[in-house]
């Protein structure tokens, strides 16, 4: 993902943990994954509200509240494009 943001992150002051960014992206694409294979597609908008809810100060930056959506959406949309693909690989049912 962080490839598809690098542009934007000069704009963006960033805070907190060291890392912390990227492990929160692995688990969400895992639990994207898992959400998928259970059939459990609605329990995906845990993730944004998670997310938006631990962020909710910093989204009132309207540049902070962009480059946080573009990188919740690539990284969404990453997960279920591996996880459509996976679960038509293994026969299941979308």
């Amino acid at each position: 993902m962080r490839f598809l943001l690098r542009k934007h992150e000069k704009d963006i002051k960033i805070s907190g943990l060291r890392g912390a960014g990227f492990a929160i992206g692995v688990i969400e694409r895992i639990l994207v994954l898992t959400f998928i294979l259970l059939n459990q597609y609605t329990a995906i908008t845990i993730i944004f509200a998670g997310k938006s809810i631990a962020r909710f100060n910093e989204l009132k930056n309207r540049t902070v509240a962009e480059y946080y959506l573009l990188g919740t959406l690539i990284s969404i949309t990453l997960a279920l494009i591996i996880g459509v693909v996976v679960k038509m690989l293994i026969g299941g049912a979308l």
